[in-house]
């Protein structure tokens, strides 16, 4: 998971503590974006997030086995004047392995759907949100029980443990969305030094599916979707958290850690998880943007 030492101009640019936009990070009051709920006005009932993860995966139709179909995607917005700047960060994050899938697509201002239209000023960034992975167990017949979010500790490229956690039966709002606002990630270390913290989800599954898990994750090893951190046995921790009994748990790391890094070096970006399904095949490799 660790990545090379940058450039020293690349990192001079880029790493924390250079403020894109010529202004300190933090400093904008009111949202890029709004939700669709505040865009029309709708009194829709609270969901937790439990909810809303089992009613988007229900919608996914990416096939690991053919690498097509619909998949899960979070938006996040940044300043026009911050997008080169920001799309090195992210090949950076990409290339060190820190997202599940390295695919991404560009918005404009103007573009986008009934979830969400990019701001003049603003570039939208489609990334795939590891949600997707709950809808491939799904579609694949392995239930799955969604556990939580959290923060897991990184050292010498291995994951360790987590240091924090955000059950989605407790909370209306991703955790890791609220992870990346507390800055407690360091992403940044992972990428140089092998070191530091990124943001993951936990999910269980029954020790019964066990045959079939492997068989799915087996498939998205040779797709361009992944981000599996830690598989762990039947009635015992993952990554120093427990599982129920006669369940296993599954690490998958947060499609929000590129994001992460970005705003780890200053940049102010607003990230919209969950914003709705998109073709995997309307997204490219990062690399290529």
């Amino acid at each position: 998971m660790s990545g090379s030492t940058p450039p020293e101009d690349e990192k001079n640019l880029h790493e924390p503590g250079q403020y894109g936009s010529h202004s300190p990070p933090h400093r904008r009051t009111q949202p890029f974006f709004y939700s669709r709920n505040r865009n029309h006005g709708v009194n829709t009932p609270l969901k937790f997030i439990h909810h809303l993860i089992e009613e988007e995966a229900m919608q996914v139709t990416f096939d690991p086995a053919e690498d097509e179909g619909l998949v899960i995607y979070n938006l996040s917005l940044i300043r026009e004047d911050d997008f080169e700047p920001v799309l090195a960060i992210l090949k950076r994050a990409s290339r060190a392995g820190l997202a599940p899938s390295d695919l991404a697509r560009v918005l404009q201002a103007g573009e986008g759907n009934d979830a969400a239209v990019v701001p003049e000023g603003m570039v939208g960034l489609c990334t795939v949100c590891s949600i997707t992975f709950d809808g491939v167990m799904i579609r694949r017949g392995a239930p799955l029980h969604p556990v939580g979010g959290g923060v897991v500790e990184v050292e010498d490229g291995v994951p360790r443990r987590f240091t924090d956690m955000l059950l989605y039966d407790a909370t209306t709002i991703d955790p890791l969305q609220v992870l990346v606002s507390q800055e407690i990630t360091d992403v940044w270390g992972v990428i140089r030094e092998g070191r530091g913290s990124v943001l993951a989800n936990l999910r269980e599954c029954h020790m019964e599916a066990e045959p079939t898990v492997a068989g799915i994750l087996e498939d998205l090893e040779r797709s361009r979707i992944g981000g599996v951190l830690e598989v762990g046995a039947p009635n015992a921790p993952v990554l120093g958290f427990g599982c129920s009994p006669q369940y296993f748990g599954i690490t998958i790391l947060g499609g929000t850690n590129v994001m992460a890094a970005v705003k780890e070096a200053g940049y102010q970006v607003e990230i919209n998880s969950l914003r709705g399904l998109i073709d995997i095949g309307d997204l490219e490799p990062i690399d290529h943007l």
